[in-house]
């Protein structure tokens, strides 16, 4: 019974997952690398500005708070720096400010879909388990007749790219996922947490020591 019941909370929670790495791919001859200046560097339209730069900003603090020296593309580039196609532009522009690492957020698409949210979800199994059978009428009966509802949500879908610019070739590429939530900062924090921790996860980088962080 207690299986039963949690079952659909399970795919409930599954489902309301706001990030969520599909697949990676890695150089097989990588180690990891102690990296000295990481460019956090976002691709999306003109119209998705505002996320681009917000989750530019949260990626590059939260790899800064583990003690890597990240940099948001936003806050020492003007815009239209990295313009499309312009590759020469852009390798000069990192060249010059001393980058040994890219990190790229491509934002290669976006869709928008209805989604039913149940009005209660909840495990009764506590109830069952202590006979409080008043208590699990009661929540019942407030489940029942608290009615669902359809809610329009915002699936993206993203490519990430780690480039070592000095051995000039990529060394991790991830698929994956995201679901707007009612805060661009929440999104932006928890996308910006899931790379982070992938990529450690990966190997691609180790967290140094906060003492030797470059300023």
């Amino acid at each position: 019974m207690k299986k039963q019941l949690l079952l659909p909370i399970l795919f409930f929670l599954a489902a309301c997952q706001p990030s969520k790495i599909m697949q990676t791919w890695t150089a097989s001859d990588h180690q990891p690398v102690k990296y000295k200046k990481i460019l956090v560097l976002g691709v999306l339209t003109p119209a998705d500005n505002e996320l681009q730069i917000k989750i530019e900003n949260h990626l590059a603090v939260d790899l800064y708070n583990l003690g890597y020296n990240a940099v948001a593309a936003n806050q020492v580039f003007p815009p239209g720096t990295f313009v499309k196609g312009d590759s020469a532009r852009a390798k000069a522009a990192i060249a010059d400010k001393g980058y040994d690492a890219v990190m790229t957020i491509v934002l290669l698409d976006k869709k928008k879909e209805q989604v039913y949210v149940p009005g209660r979800v909840t495990d009764h199994s506590y109830y069952l388990r202590y006979g409080r059978f008043d208590r699990y009428l009661t929540e019942v009966s407030e489940r029942i007749y608290t009615p669902g509802y359809y809610t329009e949500e915002t699936k993206y879908y993203w490519e990430n790219n780690f480039y070592d610019i000095v051995a000039r070739k990529l060394i991790y590429s991830a698929r994956s996922r995201s679901f707007d939530t009612n805060s661009r900062n929440s999104l932006a924090h928890t996308y910006g947490q899931l790379l982070t921790e992938n990529l450690i996860k990966s190997k691609i980088l180790f967290a140094p020591d906060l003492s030797d962080r470059e300023k």
